[in-house]
């Protein structure tokens, strides 16, 4: 029996189409290469200049002590208070930002019609790409004088005006991620808990936030991620007092504030001041990586729960 050979026009669609996905397998390795590169070389500039800096300053006053003045005599580089600030308004913007995200999220998937739905997340979104600094303004002349309207001791510069704009600045993220997690949880589930009897309450509560719980807790990584290296909105809204407080109605220094007070500023390239500025920028590299590598170590394992 005579076999048909494939036409030339076969073969040379075959070859263009394997030449194509070498390029692009190529290309796409060449991207991941670059960015592990990168990753690479600024982890090398951190430490290198985090050395220099540890060879003036112990680490043991840099980790332990909460008094930090390094461009006054005499010089104090106790990074406990700028890590204190970073803490007290990234917890500050979590509060406000993660429930109120995640509660958006879940009335436009079972609560809102779908001409609402549409209309307001792509205007929610935009939120999203409305530069840091504007969100610090808004924080100066609007949401302290609100506050001091009902707390007179609020000083210009505070925490709670910071993690108020940070919650406002992360809440699109987390609502966008949300929503899209929740919408991937199978109709088939949500069927079988109206089945059984179950009220909508019971069922977003019950099974789709627990189905949906390792994309929505992505969410809340990338959000928290952001909030921490937040730098100008918090840089105008909580002030540049280096102070270790737990009142968010003071103004306190975050890690990323005093980089920026420091880059924009007349410091000499080589003095310990200079180099203070790696040295807090390696430890808000250790944190943002010890927290994301805590935080994806719980999605896998929620997601092996609710697999």
């Amino acid at each position: 029996m005579k076999t048909l050979s494939p036409s030339r026009a076969a073969i040379k669609a075959l070859k263009s189409a394997q030449w194509e996905e070498a390029v692009v397998r190529r290309l796409l390795f060449a991207m991941a290469v670059l960015s592990i590169l990168v990753t690479v070389g600024i982890v090398a500039v951190l430490v290198g200049e985090t050395w220099s800096f540890f060879r003036v300053v112990s680490i043991r006053e840099f980790l332990t002590t909460t008094d930090w003045a390094p461009l006054f005599e005499p010089r104090k580089f106790g990074v406990l208070s700028l890590a204190g600030g970073t803490a007290l308004v990234t917890l500050g913007a979590a509060l406000i930002g993660l429930p109120a995200g995640l509660a958006v999220a879940v009335f436009f998937n079972e609560y809102a019609p779908d001409w609402l739905r549409s209309g307001v997340k792509p205007v929610m979104e935009l939120l999203a790409g409305i530069p840091s600094i504007v969100y610090g303004y808004f924080a100066v002349t609007t949401i302290t004088p609100l506050l001091q309207q009902f707390i007179p001791d609020v000083e210009v510069f505070n925490a709670a005006s910071a993690s108020i704009v940070l919650g406002i600045m992360i809440l699109p993220m987390v609502a966008s991620l949300s929503d899209d997690a929740i919408r991937s949880v199978p109709r088939s589930l949500l069927d079988a808990g109206y089945a059984l009897g179950a009220t909508r309450l019971e069922v977003i509560t019950q099974v789709t936030i627990p189905a949906a719980l390792s994309g929505i807790m992505s969410a809340f990584i990338l959000a928290l991620s952001r909030a921490i290296g937040e730098t100008m909105a918090v840089s105008l809204a909580a002030g540049s007092t280096p102070r270790l407080t737990l009142n968010p109605f003071e103004s306190v220094q975050t890690l990323t504030a005093y980089i920026v007070q420091v880059s924009i500023g007349d410091t000499p390239h080589g003095t310990v001041e200079y180099h203070s500025i790696f040295a807090v920028g390696m430890l808000l590299f250790a944190i943002t990586l010890a927290f994301n590598l805590v935080a994806h170590g719980l999605v896998r394992r929620f997601r092996k729960v609710y697999e």
